[in-house]
């Protein structure tokens, strides 16, 4: 895990081609990803029309999602990767070139073709990125706001609360724990896969406890985290951990569904969770769904100010691993998915 930031470095302008990697076959269910089911080509760097952009990338992010996108159909609303197709995703860049738009060779932009050196993107569909706003512009490609938005409209969490957060050491866990301590919360309890992983919530993220993946039943492991019970959630896995985080929650308790890393990563199927619906009546439990693109697009700007001041003073960290080359792309989403990093994955170009 790493948290420093590293200057910017900035290919030549005049470069008449440039990569992209492709995703060059499916992968079979249940199967690991390998690196032939990727393919990288070398074709001509576009040139915009008006109201276009030519970006250089940057920087650019992968996500378990993208394990989803890779299937031919998905039940996630994302359209799926194409064979022979580069892959997307969000990235970073510096505009090249801008005829008949708002911005300006220079400018930093975010946008949502990553996996490619130049990425020609429409001017609607980029946005503009203050490099002084974060210390450093990486840390646009936080899985922040969707952790703000889990603790602050999902669940809701409350000063005083306990509060557990399932797959915690993922790119929304990790900031969720420090986010939930923001609003006040008492007590943080994460999960995991890993001692190793266990260690850094604990030492450096600053849960308070974690029960571990595989160590015993999650149920018995988060009752005795939290004896006096748990009073939000913020549920980025689903399965065995939202059932035990309805078992242990308080009256009123607050479960904030932000992600399915069990369904998405499973190895075959679409696993669905039992829901114990009379602990949910009886206690007065509220689960609910949240979605950032759809209906909490408002609070983006709202964690930027807070994650920008939180990494100034020291108060809040960016974990995240950055893997360099756009050949090691592939590898950064194999190894996210095989669990082998805590936060963010990112591939500076």
């Amino acid at each position: 895990m790493t948290t420093a930031p590293s200057g910017r470095r900035h290919a030549r302008h005049d470069l008449r081609t440039h990569r992209e990697v492709r995703l060059a076959a499916r992968p079979a269910p249940g199967t690991p990803l390998t690196d032939d089911l990727f393919e990288t080509a070398e074709v001509p760097t576009p040139s915009p029309e008006p109201g276009q952009l030519l970006v250089r990338t940057e920087v650019m992010s992968v996500a378990a999602v993208m394990r989803t996108l890779m299937d031919e159909t998905t039940s996630v609303p994302m359209r799926s990767f194409a064979l022979g197709e580069p892959l997307y995703g969000p990235a970073i860049g510096e505009v090249v070139s801008a005829p008949g738009t708002g911005f300006a060779p220079g400018d930093l932009v975010q946008h949502d073709l990553g996996w490619r050196e130049y990425a020609l993107v429409d001017a609607s569909a980029a946005q503009h990125v203050d490099p002084g706003l974060l210390p450093d512009p990486a840390a646009y490609l936080s899985q922040g706001p969707t952790a703000w938005m889990g603790v602050t409209r999902g669940a809701e969490v409350r000063p005083g609360d306990t509060v557990f957060v399932s797959g915690a050491a993922g790119g929304v866990g990790s900031l969720a724990g420090q986010a939930a301590r923001l609003r006040g919360a008492r007590r943080i309890i994460g999960s995991a896969g890993s001692q190793r992983k266990a260690d850094i919530l604990r030492k450096e993220l600053g849960y308070d406890a974690v029960v571990l993946r595989g160590a015993g039943p999650i149920e018995e492991q988060l009752r005795a985290a939290a004896p006096e019970g748990v009073d939000a959630v913020i549920d980025n896995v689903g399965g065995e951990q939202l059932q035990a985080s309805i078992a242990v929650a308080n009256r009123g308790a607050r479960i904030a569904l932000v992600g399915a890393l069990g369904a998405q990563l499973a190895d075959s199927g679409s696993p669905t969770t039992a829901i114990d619906t009379f602990s949910l009546l009886t206690r007065g439990i509220t689960l609910r769904g949240t979605v950032l693109h759809a209906d909490h697009l408002d609070l983006i700007p709202e964690w930027y100010q807070q994650f920008g001041a939180g990494l100034r003073a020291g108060t809040l960290t960016f974990p995240h691993s950055r893997l360099h080359g756009l050949d090691s792309a592939p590898r950064a989403l194999r190894e996210l998915v095989e669990g082998c990093h805590v936060g963010a994955v990112l591939v500076e170009l």
